[in-house]
């Protein structure tokens, strides 16, 4: 039988999914005009940061304010949540569900420390009976489907991740997984092993996403057929190239310009102005380097912009790109 397209729509519950190309949950970057953004460029679905079930349990007010954000012209949209407390959790999920998110994403694949200390993330790998109940408590207390985000296993040779992963489809009613075939201690070194998700798609009776090394466009169609995965969830590839979207749901074939490049800048410097106003400066320098990048500005260049604090003048200096002869995709 002949594989989907990328193309293709599937679903996760009762969620229809456009598409099989999936943006990430990117800590500390998905706020929703990053998402936004990669729908606009034909993501079917995209996954909100990283947000503490604990923050959302005792009503943070930053939390509240930033994370909980939603565009109307976002939706179907995920919001992902961590933690290791199951009544924290359930709280957390409703939280969200009543902010208005379609689907209820858990990770359980952070492997960054201050996470795990907390027994969250990749550290609930090591506790699979805790894993099951934090999940079941999201999908009680949510309502919605829930997708849970895992690795293969702690270290090298560990393949709890494929366990873990079955267990919570069977036992605590997940709707997904996603599923990133490297140990936790690699991070995000290292090669998938494709085979892991093959072997974790004849297990499950729901949907298999794959994540993880898909920096291209090639390397994410390569994982699609290598796997056998129902779709791709595109994490890294995307900084400051939310085009992978369109070159990986056929829409594009050719390099954006650097007129293009630089409209998408602008567009997402006037998003976080709106978002976060006097902090969005300093925000937005994670984002300046990703599309000085590709507009092949040298690192020098490049770094005029993490020295400036004034909105207007990087809006001003970004203009004036697109009257430059500038090295695009160099």
């Amino acid at each position: 039988m002949s594989r989907p397209a990328l193309t293709d729509p599937f679903r996760i519950g009762d969620v229809q999914i456009a598409n099989r190309v999936l943006l990430a949950p990117l800590a500390g970057i998905g706020n929703w005009f990053v998402r936004l953004q990669a729908r606009r460029h034909g993501a079917g679905l995209a996954v909100s940061e990283m947000v503490s079930s604990h923050a959302l349990h005792y009503r943070n007010e930053r939390t509240m304010r930033e994370l909980l954000v939603i565009h109307p012209a976002e939706h179907p949209v995920s919001m992902q949540l961590f933690g290791a407390d199951p009544e924290v959790m359930r709280d957390a999920a409703g939280i969200v569900a009543s902010a208005g998110a379609d689907l209820v994403d858990l990770n359980m694949g952070c492997p960054v420390k201050k996470v795990c200390k907390t027994g969250a993330g990749a550290a609930l790998l090591a506790d699979p009976d805790l894993a099951v109940e934090v999940a079941r408590a999201a999908v009680e207390g949510s309502g919605l489907p829930v997708t849970v985000k895992v690795r293969s296993g702690l270290k090298a040779g560990d393949r709890s991740g494929l366990d873990l992963a079955q267990r919570l489809v069977e036992e605590a009613g997940v709707s997904g997984i996603a599923f990133h075939p490297r140990p936790a201690t690699v991070q995000h070194r290292g090669q998938p092993d494709y085979a892991l998700v093959r072997e974790l798609v004849e297990r499950v009776v729901v949907p298999v996403i794959v994540s993880g090394g898909l920096q291209s466009a090639a390397k994410a169609r390569h994982a699609y057929e290598a796997s056998g995965a129902d779709a791709v969830m595109i994490a890294r590839g995307s900084f400051g190239n939310p085009w992978i979207f369109e070159e990986l749901v056929g829409q594009r074939e050719q390099a954006p310009t650097a007129d293009e490049i630089v409209a998408e800048l602008l567009w997402v410097t006037e998003c976080a102005e709106q978002h976060l106003g006097p902090r969005a400066c300093r925000y937005l320098r994670k984002f300046y380097p990703w599309y000085m990048e590709r507009l092949g500005l040298s690192a020098a260049e490049a770094d005029r912009f993490q020295r400036i604090d004034d909105l207007e003048e990087v809006r001003g200096l970004i203009r004036a790109m697109a009257d430059e002869p500038l090295g695009v995709g160099a």
